[in-house]
């Protein structure tokens, strides 16, 4: 794992670089793409299963950007994130508005009319398989039985798209506060446990530290950063 925080991370990459390489554009269209994946409605707001939703409306706050437009079936969010020591880019957030199991519609439809290629959107998901608040990066792969991930496959036509990942657990483990003979559809769609929102508190914010650095540096340095995190 990467030592540092993720801004310093962020600025030795950017360090890094040539002083002639050119820096993103912070006007015109986006140039890469984040999605949160979830239910729309109130009622699903604090689900599990949103917990998509959840890291992209804090990424948005934190960076003073509004979901604002309704585009191709989604929420988006257009605008300059400033990364650190004046690095800019121009990102597109999305929330799909199809609930889970159809986002693969509108984050292709999106990708199409911005010309964002697989390589420049990051999917952020809940994970039955990764223990609770864990973070995983990858470059692309499987769905592992996330239907709004196999969606955006089916639509992209391709598994070559980035994801992070963010560990709820399954019922019956010591940290899902659920009983083993739950069902995992009905424990994805209700309410983190109090005691998990304590844990998950800290989650989110690190999640959307994890996306500032892809953003920034790529996958490989994001999922070199997190990856390793307890």
């Amino acid at each position: 794992m990467a030592q540092g925080s993720p801004l310093n991370v962020i600025r030795a990459v950017l360090g890094q670089r040539p002083a002639h390489a050119a820096r993103p554009a912070d006007s015109g269209g986006p140039r890469k793409m984040v999605v949160g994946l979830g239910n729309p409605g109130p009622e699903y707001a604090r689900h599990r299963h949103n917990i998509g939703f959840q890291v992209v409306d804090l990424f948005a706050e934190r960076h003073d950007l509004a979901f604002d437009k309704f585009q191709k079936r989604a929420r988006a969010a257009i605008g300059p994130v400033s990364l650190a020591d004046g690095w800019r880019a121009r990102i597109l957030l999305v929330k799909p508005m199809t609930y889970m199991n159809n986002s693969g519609e509108a984050v292709a439809a999106l990708a199409a009319f911005y010309k964002i290629g697989p390589a420049d959107i990051l999917v952020i998901h809940d994970d039955l398989d990764l223990p609770l608040g864990r973070l995983r990066l990858r470059p692309g792969g499987s769905p592992g039985g996330q239907r709004g991930v196999a969606s955006i496959i089916k639509s992209l036509g391709t598994e070559s798209f980035h994801r992070l990942r963010i560990g709820i657990s399954r019922p019956g483990a010591a940290a899902s506060y659920a009983p083993p003979a739950m069902a995992p559809a009905d424990y994805v769609l209700r309410p983190f446990a109090a005691e998990q929102e304590k844990e998950m508190e800290f989650v989110r914010p690190r999640a959307a530290d994890a996306i500032e650095l892809w953003l920034a540096a790529g996958i490989d340095a994001a999922m070199n950063q997190f990856n390793g995190l307890e």
